[in-house]
């Protein structure tokens, strides 16, 4: 890697000197605009718009269009006399918890590299960091341009994350916003399983940009003279669900059938809804009130308790008798 720039993080009265390298890098296949019937390359000249004459880089200068054709032209000599302070120091301004950074203002990631003999110092910064899980809000200025950045720690490598300022950042002032949208518990409740059903743990490597790999497949061919094979067309994605929970039932079906889960009739685990009925339920057979007998019921359970009654009293002289008549064959 080739550094982009050299300071210093100037870090309370401690000034550790650092190289500043790119840390990430774009992998989209390019291309060059190009004649058609020959492959020749497309060029662009350089040309004044009021006298037509081919400019060199040398003449060229930074105009700011105040509008009405008329523009103030700006020299190297004029940005030269700005007051940049950051022009060669990374100033940490203050440090703060890293959630309370909005990830909307990041913009882009550089590595920071010891110089010389700032290696512990270096390290005493990182660690600190570290150790009290903060990031550091710092004014760097890269390419002329002072910016907003954050240093925060990355694999032992202090990381620099310019960042947008706030007033960069757009509103979203949309319609529907104002509008009076309810969502019925059930359809939150089948969301949050659809949540669930796909939850897993982030990792980058799993995903790939599987339209590159195909384009680079297709360019690959060529220069081969190879038949270029179209690759089979993915489902399509559905249309607006009209029906928004048989859709959300679906997609939990499919998520489960992707990870393997049993689905249909199968041994499932509850989903949020599932478990509320049951509970539900429950509920509502321990609050139901005794139901009232029939007079009809009523009449039946009377007749019955008579018949008990007189077969006991039957049994109960019968039993007196045969007790009377053993005695009297005794006594004899």
């Amino acid at each position: 890697m080739r550094a982009i720039w050299k300071g210093a993080v100037s870090f309370g009265l401690v000034s550790i000197g650092v190289r500043v390298f790119s840390a990430t890098e774009e992998k989209d296949i390019r291309f060059h605009q190009v004649h058609r019937e020959d492959g020749g390359r497309i060029r662009y000249k350089r040309t004044c718009s009021v006298c037509g004459e081919e400019v060199s880089y040398d003449d060229i200068a930074k105009g700011y269009d105040l509008g009405g054709g008329e523009m103030v032209i700006l020299t190297d000599e004029d940005f030269a006399e700005l007051p940049l302070s950051t022009s060669r120091a990374i100033d940490v301004l203050e440090f703060v918890p890293a959630e309370q950074v909005d990830p909307i203002l990041y913009n882009k990631a550089y590595f920071l590299e010891p110089e010389g003999t700032a290696t512990k110092p270096y390290v005493l910064l990182r660690d600190a960091l570290l150790d009290s899980e903060r990031v550091a809000i710092v004014k760097v200025a890269l390419r002329q341009r002072e910016q907003l950045a954050t240093l925060r720690v990355r694999e032992g490598v202090l990381l620099l994350n310019t960042m947008l300022w706030p007033d960069e950042i757009r509103t979203a002032a949309f319609g529907f916003l104002d509008e009076d949208i309810k969502v019925r518990p059930p359809e939150l409740a089948m969301a949050s399983s659809l949540i669930d059903s796909m939850t897993g743990e982030f990792q980058p490597d799993a995903f790939t940009d599987d339209y590159r790999t195909a384009l680079q497949e297709v360019i690959d061919a060529k220069v081969e003279g190879r038949e270029v094979v179209v690759p089979e067309e993915e489902e399509a994605a559905p249309a607006a669900a009209v029906d928004l929970m048989a859709a959300l039932k679906a997609s939990v079906e499919r998520a489960r059938t992707a990870r393997g889960e049993p689905t249909g009739g199968g041994a499932t685990r509850p989903t949020p809804i599932s478990a509320a009925k049951s509970a539900k339920k429950a509920q509502q057979k321990k609050a139901a009130p005794a139901k009232k007998a029939t007079p009809e019921k009523k009449a039946a359970k009377k007749t019955t308790a008579k018949k008990a009654t007189g077969t006991k009293k039957a049994a109960s002289g019968a039993a007196k008798k045969t007790t009377a008549k053993k005695a009297t064959r005794k006594s004899a």
